[in-house]
């Protein structure tokens, strides 16, 4: 159902009768639809989420847990999860965690933060004494709650009843069809040939002929698992006219022990070969098995399962990509290639290929048919190394494989392999370092050796895509020196006597950072015992949509029924940042079958440009374009793909303009700024720096952040064929601003235009004026056609589309007092709003007001730039320049405390809001619950012993470190102004007692709809399932603002809450007639005596204002209130880290769901350790977006998330301004993710002062394992960036 987005998306269990060759049975594999192409499906039987189970026929147990375990928010990954969970179901009925967390490896969620998602896997996995499964308590946490707080506050820590689950009965699943099983046994193996629009796929049955075809087709390439010529066809255009699959063959299937080894087949995935290793490994002696060993260490991390069950290792090979993990090891280890073109057969080692010896390149009409994989000998070491973005799923940034092999009885180096990935085009060999060491001692002087031969080796070109060149080098010494160690641990375990091995505090560098299944609690209010059975408020009801996100039944934009005659669009944008459109040659595209017609700026018929401000919001650029991305024009066609052709083929000639402005600096420097600029000021800031003890200076940068919601911006457009009616189809955000902007780019009124939403797969802020400009295209062209129009944008091209969040520099001068109490700051505020205005101004706005965080400062000036440049036009995004102002502020904090000599805690203490105040812009403040959450937050983290025992693990172990942080969060609730903030809503009564209920609020996954149900279902007193949610559309409720700002919940409940208690005015006179009637009965009742049954609900909105004259006001309704406490380790040697344990506590009012509350809680939280730790956009110097999707872009998934993960919500918080005591709590917990950056910065922090590094330091975000390798400083940094300086110190310890 759901559409797929590059290398994630629904997943079809293969059931393959020849299962790889390896075995008689069935198997069951996880695949990418997007991936798989449908000709190799050929005798296998295909089950996607529809099949697994559905509300009609039976919904599976995968999908009811994930459903009622709260596993889905928007719901738009659901399905892949399911298919995921289901597929290893199949083959394990009762995995083990390990499993579990192998399987979702693959899968992205954006609003979840996995946590619910693992819970519902864990009620499959089989039980460990200390699992954590049926009390919900890790014992870390349970330990830290009194027992006292359950019974004082009626706490509950369950979110879901195991009870209520159906068993998992595998005799009751689909079995593989007996007609394929019979075609497998009884048909004789034929070659198969389909023939496309313009391509051929042939799978040959044996060798011979596949050399034949070989030979006649030298340029067609082999594929079996797509993942390599698939990408390179559907992204970089690359045609093939003839297509080889190979994957049939039994001798490229060949899995065979020899006396030396192991050979595979060439066709073998990388599963098998996992699997395959995996069980020689348990059944060879361990001297033997090194090789083994190392390969399967980097095949544990090679893509997700659903790659590994479709790449083949001879595809992986054959490729020669830099990246490949496996390369750099089977060439180190001696591994040999058999190869065969026709006539002729060859073995070849590996090695040869990369180390350029003799005539080895592989010829284009010859096949790999199999690998050797050697046994390892006495004496002999094996290792692999990778470090990536992202510890799975991911590409390395560079790799390593390397082999050692001893005189006998010596460490006196008898034969060195060293190679290496990622540090050129493709795989490099360190051949003259491995020469010039053989015969020397494996000692100090030639790690000190080695380390020099190999930087002057290796060259590492400079990379366009920005990778950074210093870390490369970095990491290929630091990969060399863990080799090192490795061995001499080793050679003490062979001959102690001889060998000492390695200093006990370096021993941790050799375990690598494992994914565990997470335990986590939840801790909330339970309801008043006097509350109503029926009344579902502050109970953790399941999303509304759950099950049918699980079943795939759940419909998108793109899920929509084709409409008769339908259309599909293709936008065309421009490659120039700032450019004069000379000409658009659009004769070749309209040559392309398919092809309808090509809509530009002269197609529309009203409004192409949108004036909200001086400068305009454009649907297609007109006269020259301001970024790369712009939409220039746009093709519509029959299909997708003809679209998609047809606008490769559109040819624009630019001239160059001046200046192109890219970065904040640029801005600065050409004075390029939206109006107007913002300023807030309290106090007297230059008398006040006059008069304190100390001074810090400095500035941060804070990079952009890509929205990547699930469901890609999409559209349909329907015209209706008369009165220029339109039907707008729309995932968005603010359907009123889609109708406001449609009807205003054809010309007609707004009554013409209806915007219809369902549900939206993930927004964050992206889908406001954005879905408007692009809904606006999609409408000028269903109105130029007669056609329906259908418009989903692919990943790549909404990510160089539609913007982010901004890229923010926040320059300070802060001013304090020995003892740490802040006296004064000065604070300017850059952020890069891209080509047109967009929320810009706003967001700096905000950025200001929210700037203080929780901390009082008496004295403070402060102004926000929204910075002009040619980049695509940055948007509003969860939080809204609140990550990033009061990250700066947390930074200037922790340089407060590193100057003063005070923890940073501490500083933070001192300083924070502690009584009845005022915030710098005049609003009065209650602090108390947010010291309520610190010392909550404090105490359940047990922050004082966990920083002495990280202090104590620092101290005993020198290439890891750890670090531990806790944040304090004051979030103001508000949009400033009135109007922004009204709501509307209709209600229905129907003669049978059903309710139909619409609001203005839109469905992105916060779970808006089932609690606007919980508050009719309270309302009106009837259960949940008698009320029925059909779409948010402007025809039932006009003029509805955004459901931004995390205000959806408050104002649109305050309009339910009305609309209902207007019906139940006038139903009361019947009621009081029949109290003991039933509800069916008064609306019967009602009906006959004419009572209207419908009703319209309104809220005004918050009474908020702002005078930014004199820098006062009441911008916000409330605050929102919480900490954060979070744990890492990081490894010195490569930068990587692992999130240990957070702990979270935050104020919310009273919850109206607490399961959906949390789920928002810690789906804020991740994307804020994405935001702060992962996730970099890069740029090259001409403006081009260079990360444009899951391959370059890396979100936080199941391997980044704390393996200790608490929430609990402050108990006794009434909040008297909004619906039911409630908070709005979308966007808060965002910006406690920078509770693992600080952690980070402490543990750099602890290196540093170990290595007599104290001088200050800038980490900047995103804090990247680049990053903090750079700042753990050593010889081996120090090597690269300048001369040589040895390394001895490093190793003696």
């Amino acid at each position: 159902t759901s559409p797929c987005y590059q290398l994630k998306s629904q997943l079809c269990p293969r059931q393959n009768p020849q299962c790889h060759m390896t075995g008689e049975k069935t198997g069951h594999y996880s695949a990418n639809a997007c991936l798989l192409p449908i000709c190799c499906l050929y005798g296998a039987a295909v089950t996607t989420v529809e099949g697994v189970g559905s509300t009609e026929t039976r919904v599976h147990p995968v999908q009811e847990r994930l459903a009622k375990c709260h596993g889905s928010q928007c719901g738009f990954c659901s399905p892949g999860m399911v298919m995921s969970i289901y597929t290893l179901l199949r083959n394990y009925p009762e995995p083990t965690p390990e499993q579990m967390i192998a399987a979702l490896a693959g899968n992205l969620c954006r609003c979840t933060g996995y946590r619910p998602i693992l819970d519902a896997c864990k009620t499959f996995c089989k039980v460990s004494s200390s699992d954590d499964r049926n009390t919900g308590l890790c014992p870390l946490v349970a330990n830290s709650l009194p027992l006292l707080v359950f019974f004082l506050f009626k706490v509950s820590t369950s979110l879901f009843s195991i009870d209520e689950f159906q068993p998992l009965d595998p005799t009751q699943e689909l079995i593989f069809p007996p007609e394929l099983m019979r075609m497998a046994e009884n048909q004789p193996k034929r070659t198969l040939f389909f023939h496309g629009e313009r391509m051929t796929w042939i799978s040959p049955v044996s060798l011979d002929e596949l050399l034949d075809l070989k030979a006649a087709h030298p340029k067609a390439p082999l594929v079996v698992g797509n993942t390599g010529v698939g990408p390179e066809m559907k992204f970089r255009g690359v045609f093939h006219p003839v297509v080889i699959a190979p994957a049939r063959i039994p001798d490229l299937n060949v899995v065979k022990y020899t006396e030396d080894g192991l050979t595979l087949g060439a066709a073998c995935s990388l599963s098998v070969a996992k699997d395959v290793l995996t069980n020689a490994i348990s059944e060879f002696p361990e001297e033997k098995t090194k090789v083994f060993c190392a390969v399967l260490k980097q095949l544990r991390t090679l893509g997700g399962e659903q790659i590994r069950n479709v790449a083949s290792l001879g595809g992986n090979i054959i490729s020669r990509k830099s990246t490949s993990d496996l390369n750099p090891v089977l060439a180190a280890s001696n591994c040999v290639l058999s190869l065969a073109s026709r006539g002729k057969k060859r073995r070849i080692p590996l090695s040869d290929i990369f180390a350029g010896v003799g005539n080895n390149t592989i010829t284009p009409e010859e096949i790999l048919v199999s690998v050797h994989i050697p046994h390892s000998r006495k004496g002999e070491y094996v290792c692999a190394f990778r470090q990536a973005p992202r510890r799975e799923n991911a590409l390395s940034i560079t790799n390593a494989g390397m082999r050692v092999l001893f005189e006998e009885g010596t460490d006196i180096i008898k034969d060195l392999s060293i190679f290496y990935g990622g540090a050129a085009s493709t795989t490099v060999c360190a051949k003259q370092t491995c020469s010039a060491l053989t015969g020397r001692h494996w000692n100090e002087q030639t790690l000190d050796e080695a380390c020099r031969l190999i930087l002057k080796e290796i060259a590492v070109p400079g990379s366009a895509s920005g990778e950074k060149v210093d870390y490369k080098k970095t990491l290929i010494i630091s990969f060399f020196y863990r080799f090192f160690l490795e061995v001499l641990q080793s050679l003490k375990t062979t001959d102690p006597y001889h060998y000492p091995g390695i200093p006990v505090e370096y021993g941790s560098v050799l375990q690598d950072f494992k994914t565990k299944m997470p335990q986590s609690i939840q801790i909330y209010q339970d309801i008043e015992p006097d509350q109503s059975p029926q009344d579902p408020v502050g109970r953790p009801i399941m999303h509304q949509s759950g099950i049918k996100h699980a079943t795939g039944e759940a419909v998108y934009i793109d899920d929509l029924p084709s409409v008769d005659g339908e259309l599909f669009l293709a936008v065309v944008t421009s490659s120039r940042a700032h450019a004069k459109i000379v000409s658009i040659d659009t004769s070749e595209a309209l040559k392309v079958p398919g092809v309808f017609d090509v809509i530009s700026a002269h197609d529309v018929p009203a409004t192409n440009e949108f004036y909200y401000s001086d400068d305009p919001e454009i649907v297609f650029a007109r006269n020259k374009v301001i970024c790369v991305g712009q939409i220039v024009c746009a093709v519509v066609a029959d299909s997708d793909v003809h679209a998609k052709q047809a606008a490769a083929k559109v040819k624009i000639e630019y001239e160059v303009l001046e200046p192109v402005i890219l970065t904040i600096e640029e801005a600065i420097k050409h004075n390029s700024f939206f109006e107007p600029k913002r300023k807030l000021e309290q106090g007297n800031v230059d008398q006040a720096f006059e008069t304190v003890d100390n001074i810090i200076e400095g500035e941060i940068h804070i990079g952009g952040q890509e929205h990547f919601y699930m469901e890609t911006q999409s559209v349909l457009a329907v015209p209706k064929g008369e009165d220029k009616e339109m039907d707008v189809y729309v995932s968005t955000q603010h359907p009123a601003v889609i109708q406001e902007m449609v009807a205003a780019s054809l010309g007609v009124p707004a009554n013409r235009i209806m915007c219809h939403v369902k549900r939206v797969g993930g927004a964050f802020g992206g889908k406001l004026l954005k879905s408007g400009l692009l809904a606006s295209v999609a409408a000028v062209a269903a109105k130029k056609t007669g056609r329906a129009v259908r418009f989903i944008l692919s990943r790549g091209d909404d990510m160089l589309i539609t913007g982010g969040r901004h890229p923010f520099i926040g320059k300070y001068k802060v001013g304090f007092m020995n003892d740490g109490r802040i006296r004064a700051v000065d604070v300017n505020y850059y952020i890069n709003g891209g080509c047109t205005p967009d929320e810009s101004v706003l967001v700096a706005a905000v950025s200001l007001l929210k700037m203080d965080n929780a901390y009082k400062i008496p004295n403070l000036r402060c102004w926000a730039y929204a910075c002009k440049t040619n980049l695509p036009s940055n948007t509003a995004f969860r939080g809204f320049g609140f990550p990033q102002s009061a990250l700066v502020t947390e930074t200037w904090i922790t340089e407060v405390a590193d100057k003063t000599g005070l923890s940073p805690e501490k500083i933070r203490e001192i300083n924070m809001y502690k009584e009845n105040e005022q915030t710098h812009f005049k609003q009065k403040l209650d602090p108390q619950n947010l010291i309520r959450c610190w010392n909550e937050c404090m105490e359940k983290s047990a922050y004082y012993s966990r920083k002495k025992a990280a202090n104590e693990f620092n101290k005993q172990n020198y290439w890891k470190k750890k670090g531990i942080a806790i944040v304090p969060l004051k979030f103001p609730f508000g949009l400033g102004t009135r109007y922004l903030s009204q709501a509307s809503a209709l209600v229905h009564i129907y003669t049978d007692g059903s309710v139909l209920l619409t609001h203005g609020g839109i469905e992105m996954g916060q779970g808006i709809h089932t609690k606007m149900i919980q508050v009719a279902s309270r309302e009106l007193n009837i259960p949940m399932s008698s009320i029925h949610f059909c779409e948010t559309s402007t025809t039932t409720v006009p003029n509805a603002c955004a459901s931004a700002g995390s205000a959806g919940t408050d104002v649109n409940g305050m309009a339910v809450k009305d609309a209902c208690q207007t019906l139940l005015k006038r139903l009361q006179p019947i009621i009081n007639k029949n109290p003991k009637g039933t509800w069916n009965e008064w609306i019967k009742e009602a009906f006959e005596q004419s009572v209207s049954l419908s009703a319209t609900g309104y809220f005004r909105g918050y009474n908020e204002n702002m005078d930014w004259e004199k820098g006062e006001g009441q911008p916000f309704t409330y605050f929102l209130f919480g900490a954060a406490c979070s744990e890492v380790e990081i490894n010195c040697l490569t930068g990587d880290h692992k999130n240990l344990r957070t702990d979270i506590v935050m104020d919310i009012g009273c919850s109206i769901n607490p399961a959906v509350d949390i789920g928002q809680i810690e789906g804020a939280f991740v994307q804020g350790i994405g935001l702060y730790t992962m996730e970099e956009l890069k740029y090259s110097p001409e403006g081009v977006l260079y990360t444009r999707g899951p391959d370059q872009y890396k979100i936080p998934a199941v391997c980044d998330i704390p393996e200790q993960f608490s929430v609990s919500l402050l108990s006794s918080s009434q909040n008297p301004h909004a619906i039911y005591a409630s908070k709005g709590i979308g966007e808060a917990g965002l910006f406690l993710g920078c509770s693992v950056f600080f952690a980070l910065r402490d543990a750099v922090t602890s290196v540093r002062n170990e290595r007599g590094l104290k001088t200050t330091f800038v980490l900047n975000s995103p804090l990247t394992a680049e990053q903090i390798r750079a700042s753990c400083a050593d010889d081996f940094t120090e090597m690269v960036t300048e001369s040589w300086g040895g390394v001895c110190s490093s190793v003696s310890g």
